[in-house]
């Protein structure tokens, strides 16, 4: 008995110096990508400014993949109610991982996910462009305000361009 109780430790022993040796990443902690704050505020700044180029007065959003408000501008003379929807333009290119007129074109042929009844910040309008880092979305910049979401999406490129070239 006490020669198979040595075997069995061995063989114990020598299984979990098996596990200890495989190369492990920290356990728990996940690496992510975002745009540092002054990033974050020059696309904002950039995008409001493209707009207000075309007396279009909005106001602008970056958000995190997570959905954390990064960086936010309301232009000079912009409603109120525009920050929230910018916001929200953001949240729901984020949580799709696609830009919001491309949703807008999808539910015009009658696809459309379930999740714009149910989950809060969801909205159905062009203005909230994906940002990405090749193909890993790490956030989304929102513009609302100009007349029509194709004009606010403009903006919001126009936002992202100005940075495109530093997001590494």
């Amino acid at each position: 008995m006490t020669n198979m109780r040595s075997i069995m430790l061995q063989s114990a022993a020598a299984c979990l110096l098996v596990v200890l040796a495989q190369p492990v990443a920290a356990e728990g902690l996940l690496s992510t990508k975002r745009l540092s704050a002054s990033l974050a505020a020059e696309a904002v700044a950039a995008a409001v400014q493209a707009c207000a180029q075309k007396n279009y007065y909005v106001s602008a959003v970056v958000l995190d993949y997570s959905g954390v408000r990064q960086a936010f501008l309301r232009g000079d003379n912009a409603g109120s109610q525009n920050m929230l929807t910018a916001n929200d333009k953001a949240f729901t290119a984020t949580t799709f991982g696609t830009d919001t007129a491309d949703i807008v074109k999808r539910s015009q042929g009658g696809s459309v996910s379930t999740s714009f009844a149910k989950v809060p910040h969801l909205v159905l309008a062009s203005g909230g462009v994906v940002i990405k880092v090749g193909d890993d979305v790490i956030g989304a910049i929102g513009v609302s305000g100009a007349p029509g979401g194709d004009n606010d999406a403009a903006c919001a490129k126009a936002g992202l361009d100005k940075i495109r070239d530093r997001m590494k």
